[in-house]
Parts: C-alpha cells; sequence; structure tokens
C-alpha cells in the first residue's frame, strides 16, 4: 500500500506559477473563492459567509497534509504571493494508488490557461513523487470548462452516474474523468 509523505511541504514551479503551502494570510483569497457563487458553482459544498469559514477551510486544509491524506496548494504567479486558486489532491486511496485532483481559480483568472499548467504539473508529481497509477477528477457534466481542461490534459470520462449525490434539495449527477500512468 502507498505511504503519502507531505513533510517538508512540496513547492512546486512551472514556467509561470508557483504551487505553495495555504495559510491563514491567504484567508481573503480563500474567502473570496468559497463565497463566491460563481467559483462555488459546481462543487456542492455550502458558501463561506465569513472569514471564519475560510480559516475553518484552511485549517482543515492543514489537517489533512499533517497526517499526509490529503495535499492542496494556492496557485500563484511566480514573484506575486497572491493565491489565484487551490489545486490539489484529496480523497485519497493508498490501497488503490489513486488519488482524486481538484482545483478552483478566480473568476478574473479565467482563460489565460492557469488551471491546465497546474493539473499538468500535479498530474507529474502524482505519478513521480507519490508514485500514483491513476488520478480521478469529478465534475458535474454541465462543467464545460472543467471537462475541457480534464480532456486537454489527457484525461479519459470514464463514467457518469445519474443523480448521484443529494445537495440542497436536489439530486445530481457527477462525471468521472482518469488519467492512468502510463
Amino acid at each position: 500500500m502507498l505511504e503519502f509523505n507531505f513533510h517538508p511541504f512540496p513547492v512546486i514551479e512551472t514556467d509561470r506559477l508557483l504551487l505553495r503551502r495555504i495559510t491563514n494570510d491567504d484567508v481573503n483569497e480563500v474567502f473570496e473563492l468559497r463565497s463566491n457563487p460563481e467559483t462555488m458553482k459546481y462543487i456542492p459544498r455550502p458558501l463561506a459567509k465569513s472569514t471564519q469559514d475560510a480559516l475553518d477551510h484552511i485549517e482543515m486544509i492543514e489537517e489533512k497534509i499533517n497526517v499526509n491524506a490529503g495535499i492542496n496548494w494556492a496557485i500563484t504567479l511566480k514573484g506575486n504571493p497572491k493565491l489565484l486558486g487551490i489545486i490539489g489532491f484529496y480523497r485519497m486511496q493508498p490501497e488503490n494508488y489513486r488519488a482524486e485532483i481538484g482545483y478552483m481559480l478566480l473568476p478574473d483568472f479565467h482563460g489565460k490557461g492557469i488551471v491546465p499548467e497546474s493539473v499538468e504539473t500535479l498530474i507529474k508529481y502524482g505519478f513521480e513523487s507519490m508514485k500514483l497509477h491513476s488520478i480521478e477528477a469529478i465534475i458535474a457534466p454541465e462543467n464545460y470548462a472543467s471537462e475541457k481542461v480534464l480532456q486537454k490534459c489527457g484525461f479519459v470520462k470514464e463514467a457518469h452516474f445519474k443523480e448521484s449525490e443529494f445537495w440542497e434539495g436536489k439530486f445530481l449527477d457527477k462525471v468521472v474523468y482518469s488519467l492512468l500512468n502510463r
């Protein structure tokens, strides 16, 4: 069975981006992401109502890192510490050498190739450093932007579950994409 170790925290660089640890200093940007109905549209979780909700979210991210149960990074542009988004692996399945990738980005930065660049980098990290065999992404079927990113990064649609999740009085479909380490 795989064992994950996120100590020391792996800071990751790409041509344009620096993926770094999320801290309480990011509270305003995390609140901006998690309280925005547009960024949360396809994420069946409650909207952040206060900076305390954002701090609680940061603490939850930190706890998962501390026990090696999941890891999230702040997406930043090199030379600018401002958090633009969050990307990470969670719902880890060490027994199956599999993890789920998830990401969100502030609307001002959509359409600039930041998410595909981040996803490509985490695919490399997941397969090379974490020794994953497969990475999955679960999205809403109408989340076409995310679907496009996943397809661009080589993910393949594996399943479409009908009304498999109950959220705020409605049954939601979900689509599973995955990528195998070849």
